[in-house]
């Protein structure tokens, strides 16, 4: 397809309104939200927080040692974050009483909620299940499964939804996407559910355009990816998407929701028009659901690295309060974007 004039000028419209990061920062500050941030050993984390509270994004919670995290961190002024150690915090006993009441019928002893309240992140979990915190950030030093742990067993998932996912914000390069005239796209889910049903899928496609609509700005149309544009494949795949797509339309019959589309139909308008006319969504999605997380992961990552993308996330939803987790590998900025999406989140 030739390059459109008019969606170039959009696309550069766009990128002189200002970056995606600096407006989700702006809702942010305007929240006056209360985070907390789990690992204050992690001096990205430290540097996160005292950033954090120098622009205003978030009230900072920070979890670990007070001592040894400004002994460590002396470049930092860190006066106006909140430092709370777990292990010493007169919380903490409150924190456990709360931990094995929710946990007992599981098996959990009075003994083992009274050291799992000191962990970090459990700490955490307990402060956002009992409204002292608005929402939770860890990950930059643990694994997904000791973030998200917590997160299941304490916050659990929101009414209604049957489990969490969670989406990228994939920014498109400045000028650089005539299919792309917002400058800016979702991805879901490229990080954390492995397998879906059909109803799972469904949720992860609602809490996904809500998400789109709510921190990236965008009027979401949602187009549920497969392999299959409306019936031209026939595998148990396709069944599930074709399921998913049915069980959404009737959860949230406002949305803008179509499928099941192959990505070129979902993107690309004459693509859409040969192979599903008539579709709301086809050629014009900004949302895109794929039927698992391996397609999903892959296609983040291949729009990153060579299309150009930036990929903000993966960013959790489905759960009753805000949690996210970070990539061991994130840059402080990462973790400052990621407290400023809590923020919209808990909002």
């Amino acid at each position: 397809m030739a390059w459109n004039d008019k969606v170039k000028e959009a696309c550069c419209e766009a990128a002189e309104n200002g970056n995606i990061v600096d407006e989700i920062k702006r809702k942010a500050r305007a929240l006056g939200k209360k985070i907390v941030l789990c690992e204050g050993e992690d001096r990205r984390v430290v540097e996160a927080a005292a950033v954090c509270v120098k622009e205003q994004i978030a009230k900072i919670v920070l979890l670990g040692n007070k001592e040894q995290i400004e002994t460590n961190n002396p470049h930092l002024d860190l006066s106006d974050v909140e430092i709370i150690d777990p292990k010493t915090s007169s919380k903490t006993a409150e924190y456990a009483s709360l931990l094995y009441e929710l946990r007992k019928a599981k098996g959990m002893t009075p003994e083992q909620a009274q050291v799992q309240a000191q962990d970090a992140t459990f700490f955490g979990a307990l402060m956002l299940k009992r409204g002292e915190a608005d929402g939770l950030v860890s990950g930059a030093c643990h694994s997904t499964a000791n973030t998200l742990r917590p997160g299941l067993q304490i916050i659990r998932t929101a009414p209604g939804v049957t489990s969490v996912s969670s989406f990228n914000l994939m920014v498109a390069p400045a000028c650089g996407n005539e299919y792309v005239p917002d400058g800016k796209l979702v991805f879901a889910d490229c990080g954390l559910n492995p397998t879906y049903t059909a109803e799972g899928l469904a949720d992860c496609a609602i809490a996904t355009a809500k998400s789109a609509r709510e921190i990236a700005g965008l009027d979401p149309r949602v187009a549920m990816l497969s392999f299959s544009t409306m019936g031209s494949a026939k595998h148990d795949n396709v069944t599930l998407v074709q399921e998913a797509v049915k069980i959404a339309k009737e959860k949230a019959p406002e949305l803008q929701l179509d499928g099941e589309l192959q990505f070129d139909a979902a993107i690309v308008p004459s693509v859409a028009a040969l192979k599903a006319p008539g579709s709301k969504v086809a050629g014009r999605a900004n949302v895109f659901i794929f039927p698992d997380l391996q397609s999903g992961n892959i296609g983040y990552k291949i729009a990153e690295r060579l299309g150009g993308f930036q990929a903000i996330g993966p960013i959790c939803q489905g759960f009753a309060k805000p949690l996210n987790d970070l990539s061991r590998g994130c840059k402080a900025s990462d973790i400052v974007c990621a407290v400023a999406i809590t923020a919209i989140q808990a909002e």
